[in-house]
């Protein structure tokens, strides 16, 4: 099996685990937070600096590598880690969540989806078997399986007929993976907010013995508290000696909510979007950094950061970058707030080594300001 699981700590304060993945390219430690590198490149962004700050494996994204250039283009090139020149893990998610957000391009049959390209407007279709094709010719070491992402809310009645269609696709995806002795293929586990549906749908997935599991279908628009109950009750539900995917989570409070509740493996466009608005994640909150009042404060944008941004740049320099639409700016930003959650997941690791996850919770979440009532949350 190409991907494997190392246990090494259970925290005793809160069940938390410590553990390293490990993968045809290298092992990551967990839990981690993985950049999203959508197009083959987290934006802006050089391998050589993904690696600096300590990021062991990025996300790269089926759909958009499926248009452009094209999976073929880069299986000729060697496969993703040769064609973007990047030798540490990746993972590809299906083109699943894209497909269903074009929700008013696209109609969803048992066969697949038909859809319309975002760019040109063209028909196109994806199934199960085209999203292990494209996967197996980009060459990730880790593949997500084709699933059914709904909106939230949904009714219960949606929600299970989604549910076994998941299944269902999960199957024809085992069996259309061409390279499972190069590539792990995770399951997805979905049922939104309903307990019974989410038990349904693990049962189902983990009696197909995939080397990892996602939870699905979170991050979607539900409130903070309806995602960690259904955590709550879903993470218990997979196998100890796999790895758990938490899909599209990148706010600094829901890592380590999720890290609490059993998650290894995260990923978010968040902080990299944010960062092209002048956006920043420091030790004590959010900080826009276009905003005027720091035209004249020469201060690093967190006293507390030692990422390459902060022991060299201001706040009132990088402000002026912004401004100008200087994109020296944006990747000054975007490594920041890389830096700080790669770092962040740093601290949970060590927390969760020395049995004190919870309290590091309580501390990062009051000098953050989340417990206030006027928190500006991500």
């Amino acid at each position: 099996m190409p991907i494997k699981y190392e246990l090494i700590k259970t925290c005793k304060q809160t069940g938390a685990r410590l553990g390293r993945v490990h993968t045809p390219h290298g092992s990551f430690e967990t839990p981690m937070f993985m950049p999203v590198g959508t197009l083959a490149t987290v934006k802006t962004m050089a391998p050589e600096e993904l690696k600096e700050m300590g990021a062991d494996i990025i996300l790269a994204n089926t759909y958009h590598l499926w248009l452009r250039p094209g999976e073929d283009i880069v299986e000729e090139a060697g496969g993703l880690h040769k064609f973007m020149n990047w030798d540490g893990s990746i993972l590809t998610d299906s083109g699943g969540f894209q497909v269903f957000s074009l929700s008013d391009l696209r109609d969803i049959k048992e066969e697949g989806v038909h859809f319309r390209n975002h760019i040109s407007g063209e028909k196109l279709f994806l199934s199960p078997e085209k999203a292990m094709q494209i996967q197996n010719s980009l060459g990730p070491d880790i593949m997500m399986a084709f699933d059914e992402c709904p909106p939230y809310p949904a009714s219960h009645e949606y929600m299970k007929s989604s549910v076994e269609r998941t299944t269902r696709w999960a199957e024809r995806c085992l069996e259309a993976h061409k390279r499972p002795n190069e590539q792990g293929l995770f399951g997805i586990v979905q049922g939104g907010e309903y307990e019974d549906l989410r038990r349904q749908s693990a049962r189902d997935l983990v009696s197909m013995d995939f080397p990892g599991y996602a939870v699905g279908g979170l991050s979607v628009g539900e409130p903070k508290d309806v995602m960690n109950r259904a955590l709550e009750f879903t993470t218990p539900l997979l196998p100890d000696h796999k790895p758990r995917y938490l899909m599209g989570v990148g706010s600094p409070d829901s890592l380590i909510d999720g890290a609490l509740r059993g998650i290894d493996m995260f990923d978010c466009v968040l902080p990299t979007r944010i960062a092209r608005n002048g956006t920043c994640m420091t030790s004590e909150g959010r900080l826009v950094v276009r905003n005027a009042k720091y035209s004249r404060d020469f201060r690093p944008i967190d006293e507390a950061c030692d990422c390459h941004t902060c022991r060299n740049y201001s706040r009132a320099y990088i402000r002026h970058l912004i401004k100008c639409n200087e994109t020296f700016g944006f990747r000054l930003t975007t490594y920041h707030n890389l830096y700080f959650l790669l770092n962040l997941m740093k601290q949970v690791r060590q927390a969760i080594l020395d049995d004190r996850l919870g309290d590091f919770r309580e501390e990062f979440f009051e000098q953050y300001g989340f417990n206030k009532p006027d928190a500006k949350n991500f």
